[in-house]
């Protein structure tokens, strides 16, 4: 494949005009976004000089309705117009930034105020998220899925490369409340690039709507083996090793003793990680397999392990580069093999329980991870997510293993013939 048929390939679905515009929307607000997060952790460390208790109490009061309240999102997701939600979604966002921005700005700022626009944010994120997610199937044909949900994930790595290094040098030069209200002028860019969206050329579901609510989803997802391992380790994976909002501020501030913009570096050399592998991922036109969910699952695992053993902030920015590649390819891998696996009447119930399970354990791993910093350290902290990371992937391993031998063993003999009915849920191929 030439270089011009590869690009061609990889951007295949910006040629499509309603998501070239939506992601367009999404590249400026996403950087406001991660602008707002590097500022507003430096903030808390400088409000409650450096604890990571603080620091995780304000990532938890963010994720936690997404945990309470994201199948509910989902359901919202697969009943109303997904295009009006993100419009209202966005433009809620937007204001709850502005305020907080100018809570800082007039220097009445109190951790208890950051707490509460947290709880706002998550509160909208609930929504959001889940919508957005399954937003995609409509925007593009359903071959061209896997290549615009790699392009949304290349477009929020860019983000995260470019907000914390620009937040970095904002807030040493003009301070956080300017790059607060800079966050909150940004979903204007999202909000407009959904009004641009053409309803009418949406690839909406044409059939009747899924029966039931959230427990009809449920079941749907118990009924599928093929959709429980991704999910059950996208779980455990995310609660106890996705918390770098919290590891990675300590590690800038209490092992390398550096400023906001080597702080803001470590992120993006994270999201540079991440970015390459979403970019790899834009070639994906299938459905990825259990293998591929298991390889990157190990992967992040184990340099997450070695990223907590850098010795300099040199090697430490490479290792999280690694990280970040590893941590994005797994992600991706999980959403792909949930996503097309789910069908278009359940989908945005599914994605909601895999935002669910990503994101709404973060307060969870939030605290935990916080209070392990604070006992073993930045490093330390790192180190003992990885492992157990490591063993989880492995009891997976194990347990796909005993699951593809008992196929085997129930398969028929050779030659024999079969009445084509499915084998444990699924049609024999």
């Amino acid at each position: 494949m030439t270089g011009g048929r590869l690009l061609d390939h990889m951007t295949a679905s910006l040629r499509v005009r309603n998501f070239r515009f939506f992601a367009l929307g999404q590249l400026a607000s996403v950087t406001g976004t991660w602008m707002m997060v590097t500022a507003q952790d430096w903030l808390v460390l400088r409000m409650t000089d450096d604890s990571a208790t603080a620091l995780g109490a304000v990532t938890a009061a963010q994720f936690a309705p997404v945990l309470l309240l994201t199948l509910l999102g989902g359901r919202l997701a697969d009943r109303l117009d997904r295009r009006r939600l993100l419009i209202a979604a966005n433009s809620v966002s937007g204001l709850l930034a502005l305020v907080l921005a100018l809570d800082v700005l007039s220097n009445r700022v109190a951790l208890r105020h950051v707490i509460a626009c947290a709880v706002g944010v998550g509160l909208v994120n609930a929504v959001e998220i889940p919508v957005r997610m399954s937003f995609i199937s409509e925007l593009v044909d359903p071959e061209l899925v896997p290549n615009a949900s790699a392009l949304s994930a290349a477009y929020f790595n860019v983000a995260r490369v470019l907000g914390p290094a620009t937040a970095g040098l904002l807030i040493d030069g003009v301070g956080v409340g300017t790059v607060m209200l800079l966050n909150a002028a940004s979903y204007l860019a999202t909000v407009a690039g959904l009004y641009l969206v053409r309803p009418g050329e949406l690839r909406r579901t044409d059939g009747p709507r899924a029966p039931g609510g959230v427990a009809a989803g449920l079941r749907y997802v118990a009924g599928r083996t093929d959709l429980i391992l991704p999910l059950t380790l996208t779980a455990v994976v995310a609660l106890v090793g996705f918390n770098f909002q919290v590891t990675l501020p300590l590690l800038a501030r209490t092992v390398f003793h550096t400023d906001a913009g080597s702080f803001g570096l470590l992120t993006a050399g994270m999201a540079v990680g991440s970015l390459l592998a979403a970019l790899a991922t834009t070639l994906r036109r299938g459905r990825p397999g259990e293998r591929t969910v298991l390889i990157s699952a190990t992967a992040f695992g184990a340099l997450l392990t070695l990223s907590g053993m850098a010795p300099t902030f040199a090697t430490a920015l490479f290792c999280l580069s690694l990280t970040g590649c590893a941590m994005l390819a797994f992600a991706q891998s999980a959403n792909h093999h949930v996503q097309l696996g789910s069908e278009p009447a359940y989908r945005g119930r599914v994605m909601a329980l895999y935002t669910l399970l990503l994101q709404g354990t973060t307060p969870f791993g939030a605290v935990l991870t916080g209070q392990l910093a604070d006992g073993v350290g930045a490093r330390g902290a790192l180190s003992v997510s990885g492992a157990v990371c490591l063993v989880t992937v492995l009891a997976c391993w194990v347990c796909t293993g005993t699951r593809q031998q008992r196929g085997r063993r129930d398969l028929p003999p050779a030659g024999a013939r079969t009445s084509g009915r499915p084998v444990n849920g699924r049609a024999a191929e």
